[in-house]
C-alpha cells in the first residue's frame, strides 16, 4: 500500500478495541474506536463473531481518500488484487490497523483517521495534517500464532480444526512435510501419517511444540528458525531425503489428522487412560454409583488374563468399593457414557507384588495391566439439589456409617471420602427446617471430627486443623476438636498452638486421659525444643565471641605494626653538608 505505509501502533489502543458495553454497530451507524479519535462507519455487516488480531495475516481491499474525495491509494484500480497485511508489523498506518482489528469476515467499513494517525510525512499525495478516509473490505484472514513470542516458531493456520485441543500426553496422528527455504523437501510423513505421543517428540523440537497449539483436523504451515529445527548440527541424509545443512531454517506443512486424548488418572503416571472413542455428555460416575462396562484385560505381551461383559450382559461394579483393581476403578470414574478407552495400570494400582489368579491365567507379580474398557452406562444417584431435606439427611447418615465401617478396617482414605460425601449433602450453605436443624448440626460436627481423624492417620495435618477449626467455630468447647487439633499442631511442630488447645481441653475436662497423655508428650517435646534452641544460641554466641576475638587480635597486630613503624629512624643523607 504505497500510499498508506506507516509505523506500528503508538496510539495506545488495543487491537480490535471498541467500547465494550456498546451494542454492535448497525449499517450506516458511526462510532469512535478507542480514545485516539479514529471513527468507524459500518457499510456492510460481516459474518460470525471472530475478528483478527496481531500477528494474523489479513486479506483486504481498501480505498484511501482525503476528505475532498481525492484518492491517494487503492487496491481496486484496474481490477487490482487484494492486499495481504501482517497485523502488528507496521506495514500500514497505525489507525487503519486498529480499525481492521474490529472487523468481521466479509465486513465493509469506512475508517476516518485524524491527522495524528498518519505519522509518515512521505506518504505520496497526502498533505501534512490531513484527515484520512479508508474504505476497507475484510475478505479473510489467516490466524498466525507466534509460539514462543520470539519469531522462533510461527504457525499460520490454513484451515481450522474441531474443538479438541492437543494435550502434552496425547497420542496424535500427523501428516507433515518439512522443506528448506528453497522448497526442497527434506522429510515427510508416510501417506497415512505418523503416530506418536506429543511429549515423546518427533522429527524436530518444533513439531511437538506447535502441535500443542493445534486442534484435531487443523492444517497449518509453520516457519521454524534453526534453533527449533535441526540446530547447529543439521541432519545427515535420511532414506530418500537429502541432508539438512547446519543452522537451517525450515517450513513445515502440518496436518493434525487425529488425536487420542491421554489422561494421567492418578497424577503419578501410573494409571494412564487413552480415549479410543469419545462418549456422550460430560457426566462421569460418582463414588457409590454402579457402572455397566465391558472390558478385556491383558498383559504387556498381549496375553489376555480376563474378559467380561461380552456374553450379552455387561459387567457391573460399584465405584470406589474395591470390586476391581484400583487402577481400573479410578479410570472408569473419569469416563463418560459410551466412551471406549485403553487404560494402562502399573502394578502399584493393579495386583501389586504378588501373583494373582484371574479368569484365564495366573498374573505374575509386578505386572503392568492393559485394559480396553467401554462404559456402556451407569446408574446415577440423585444429585443433592434434587433431594428433599429428609433425603439429604438420610444420604449423609448413610455415607457417615459407611465411613465408620471403612475406618474400623483401616481404610482411612476411603473413609475420608465417605465423610466428605456426607458433608456435601449437609454443608453450611444448606438451609434446613428448624425441627431438623439441630440434628443436621450434630451430624455435620460428627463428620468433621471423623474426617479429621482420617486426616491425622493420613498425615494431612493442615486439613485436620481446618476441620477441627470448623467444629470450634460453632462449638468452642468441643474437647474432641481441641484434642485432635492439638494433635495436628504437635505433628506440625506448632507447639505453642498445641499447648493452648491442650490447656483449654483440660480446663473443660480435667480428667481426660488422652489429653493428659498428649500434654505429657507435649512437655517432653518442649524440653527437647528448648535444649535445641539453647544449643543453637550457644553456638551462635560462641561463633560471635570467636569472631570478636579474631577482630581484637587483628587490631592488636595492626596497632603493634603502627607503633613499630613510628620507632623507625629515617637516616639523613649528610653527603651534601
Amino acid at each position: 500500500m504505497a500510499g498508506a505505509g506507516g509505523s506500528s501502533s503508538s496510539d495506545g489502543d488495543e487491537a480490535g478495541e471498541e467500547i465494550e458495553s456498546a451494542p454492535p454497530l448497525r449499517v450506516g451507524e458511526e462510532r469512535a474506536i478507542g480514545s485516539s479519535g479514529i471513527r468507524k462507519r459500518l457499510l456492510r455487516a460481516g459474518e460470525g463473531w471472530a475478528t483478527p488480531v496481531p500477528p494474523d495475516e489479513v486479506s483486504v481491499h481498501y480505498v484511501g481518500s482525503l476528505p475532498d474525495g481525492t484518492l491517494f491509494a487503492s487496491t481496486r484500480d484496474g481490477g487490482g488484487e487484494p492486499r495481504t497485511i501482517n497485523l502488528g508489523s507496521g506495514e500500514v498506518v497505525a489507525g487503519l490497523e486498529t480499525g481492521i482489528c474490529t472487523m468481521k469476515k466479509g465486513e465493509k467499513a469506512l475508517f476516518i483517521l485524524p491527522p495524528l494517525s498518519c505519522e509518515d510525512p512521505g506518504v505520496p499525495g497526502v498533505p501534512t495534517g490531513s484527515e484520512l478516509h479508508f474504505e476497507v473490505e475484510l475478505l479473510s484472514w489467516l490466524t498466525v500464532v507466534d509460539v514462543y513470542k520470539n519469531g522462533g516458531i510461527v504457525k499460520k493456520v490454513l484451515s481450522t480444526g474441531g474443538n479438541r485441543q492437543t494435550g502434552d500426553l496425547d497420542e496424535v496422528t500427523v501428516k507433515y512435510k518439512i522443506k528448506l527455504l528453497d522448497e526442497s523437501i527434506v522429510d515427510e510423513s508416510p501417506e497415512e501419517g505418523s503416530t506418536f505421543f506429543v511429549n515423546e517428540g518427533h522429527v524436530c523440537a518444533a513439531l511437538p511444540k506447535v502441535l500443542k497449539t493445534m486442534k484435531e483436523g487443523e492444517r497449518a504451515v509453520v516457519m521454524v528458525q534453526s534453533q527449533y529445527a535441526f540446530g547447529e548440527q543439521g541432519r545427515a541424509a535420511k532414506n530418500q531425503f537429502s541432508a539438512i545443512p547446519p543452522n537451517s531454517a525450515v517450513n513445515i506443512d502440518v496436518e493434525l489428522v487425529s488425536l487420542k486424548p491421554v489422561v494421567d488418572v492418578t497424577g503419578d503416571l501410573k494409571v494412564m487412560k487413552k480415549t479410543l472413542k469419545c462418549g456422550d455428555g460430560i457426566r462421569t460416575p460418582h463414588d457409590g454409583e454402579t457402572v455397566h462396562i465391558r472390558y478385556t484385560g491383558r498383559l504387556e505381551d498381549g496375553t489376555v488374563f480376563e474378559k467380561f461383559g461380552f456374553d450379552g450382559e455387561p459387567f457391573d461394579f460399584i465405584i470406589d468399593e474395591e470390586q476391581v483393581t484400583v487402577g481400573l476403578d479410578c479410570a472408569v470414574a473419569t469416563m463418560v457414557k459410551g466412551e471406549l478407552a485403553e487404560v494402562t495400570v502399573k502394578f502399584e494400582y493393579g495386583f501389586g507384588n504378588t501373583e494373582e489368579q484371574r479368569q484365564l491365567i495366573m498374573v505374575p507379580p509386578f505386572s503392568t495391566l492393559i485394559y480396553e474398557v467401554e462404559l456402556i452406562d451407569f446408574t446415577k444417584e440423585k444429585e443433592s439439589w434434587e433431594m428433599s431435606a429428609h433425603e439429604k439427611l438420610e444420604a449423609a447418615e448413610k455415607s457417615k456409617v459407611a465411613g465408620n465401617d471403612l475406618f474400623k478396617i483401616g481404610k482411612f482414605q476411603r473413609a475420608a471420602k465417605k465423610y466428605s460425601k456426607a458433608l456435601s449433602y449437609i454443608n453450611e450453605e444448606e438451609h434446613f427446617e428448624d425441627e431438623v436443624e439441630e440434628s443436621t448440626k450434630t451430624l455435620r460436627v460428627s463428620c468433621w471430627l471423623n474426617h479429621a481423624v482420617c486426616c491425622l492417620k493420613l498425615k494431612d495435618f493442615s486439613q485436620a486443623i481446618s476441620l477441627c477449626s470448623k467444629v470450634l467455630e460453632i462449638e468452642s468447647c468441643n474437647v474432641k476438636a481441641l484434642y485432635r487439633r492439638a494433635q495436628a499442631y504437635v505433628e506440625s511442630y506448632d507447639l505453642e498452638l498445641a499447648k493452648t488447645d491442650v490447656l483449654k481441653a483440660l480446663e473443660l475436662d480435667p480428667d481426660n486421659r488422652e489429653v493428659k497423655l498428649l500434654q505429657a508428650n507435649l512437655k517432653k517435646l518442649q524440653v527437647e525444643s528448648n535444649k535445641r534452641d539453647a544449643k543453637l544460641y550457644a553456638n551462635m554466641f560462641d561463633r560471635t565471641a570467636k569472631e570478636s576475638d579474631v577482630v581484637s587480635k587483628k587490631r592488636k597486630v595492626q596497632n603493634t605494626s603502627h607503633n613499630e613503624a613510628a620507632k623507625v629512624v629515617v637516616p639523613i643523607n649528610c653527603a651534601g653538608q
